[in-house]
């Protein structure tokens, strides 16, 4: 019996081209010689997102806070507890197999690490031409000839195709992942911290290089990070996650300009300014951050927020748009939001 196809959502709107719903990723926690299941510790706890065509969506937040899970389940490298995720117009939640093999060529991952997401023991060449390999029924000159323009369009030389992963820097090995990642020509590419691991001066030249191809490429992004700076340089609209969560969701200019959550506003003032006449006021946050094993009850911000209501303890703040494309998750903004209904 031939595999049956991913139905398209019909209600599905074409200007996304993902829509995330309600997403959670819970690993278990065990204890005792039988492993018996203690509890869960909720990485990502809930978050709904949607990436319009052609943008650049940016992810940040603290360490730990669950963005680099959220991008790999997103991605559907590790499979979500709960929740939805549609790609292009297809729920891909639950494909397995050959279906998620297929679908996969429409969207790809730019890891953090360059060092260790490749293979030591393969030449350039063939890292960037496998994905080729496996869904292209070129012949094999006509696939080194393809991959030698693709390696020297991200800034190497045609005769860097021969060489190992060991003979480049970390910038250069950055830009054999996007060549790899671009191999299949994806519509969608999520960056994992993909500058984080590289020297300052690096940095700047692969942000470029993924600007360049996004124009050219007609590329959609969900670029992780937690240097603010990055992401305001390469998103067009960013959401920002605390302990599992997206809290607020904004376009950048109006996310820096005015930030509403009290956590966005704290990691906007610790952004360094050179002119002390737009220097914010530093906030320093109380505390750590709570361990995503045992969450706070309520709003998961308020053991460190500054303007905590005795009602945050309680009542979770559910992300919703409180001003025109502005949406927060914060109790502070229920009555502006009931005066403007």
């Amino acid at each position: 019996m031939s595999e049956q196809t991913v139905q398209k959502d019909k209600t599905h709107d074409e200007n996304y081209v993902l829509e995330v719903e309600d997403l959670k990723k819970y690993y278990p926690v065990t204890a005792g010689f039988f492993k018996r299941k203690i509890g869960d510790v909720k990485a990502v706890d809930g978050i709904s997102l949607k990436l319009k065509r052609g943008e650049t969506f940016g992810l940040v937040g603290e360490s730990g806070c669950g963005k680099s899970t959220a991008g790999r389940t997103i991605l559907r490298l590790t499979d979500p507890t709960e929740g939805k995720i549609i790609f292009d117009g297809k729920d891909i939640t639950r494909l397995r197999g050959a279906r998620l093999r297929r679908a996969r060529q429409d969207f790809q991952m730019v890891f953090q690490d360059p060092y260790a997401s490749l293979n030591s023991e393969m030449m350039v060449g063939h890292l960037v031409d496998e994905p080729l390999r496996n869904f292209s029924k070129k012949s094999h000159k006509e696939l080194e000839a393809e991959v030698k323009k693709l390696i020297q369009r991200v800034g190497l030389r045609e005769e860097d195709y021969y060489k190992y992963p060991h003979e480049f820097s970390g910038g250069q090995r950055q830009r054999i992942g996007i060549a790899r990642a671009l191999a299949l020509n994806p519509k969608l590419i999520i960056a994992d911290e993909p500058v984080s691991a590289l020297d300052v001066s690096i940095q700047s030249q692969v942000l470029n290089l993924l600007n360049e191809l996004q124009d050219e490429f007609d590329l959609t992004y969900l670029f992780i990070a937690h240097d603010l700076s990055v992401v305001k340089h390469m998103s067009d609209r960013i959401g920002v996650m605390y302990l599992g969560h997206i809290v607020e969701v904004a376009d950048k200019d109006e996310i820096y300009e005015e930030p509403l959550h009290p956590y966005t506003q704290a990691l906007i003032s610790a952004i360094p300014n050179p002119d002390p006449l737009k220097r914010k006021e530093r906030i320093i946050l109380e505390g750590d951050v709570p361990s995503p094993q045992n969450p706070p009850t309520g709003c998961v911000f308020h053991t460190r927020c500054p303007v905590a209501m005795p009602k945050c303890k309680e009542i979770v703040p559910q992300l919703k748009e409180v001003r025109p494309n502005r949406q927060v998750a914060c109790l502070l903004y229920e009555d502006e939001d009931e005066s403007e209904a």
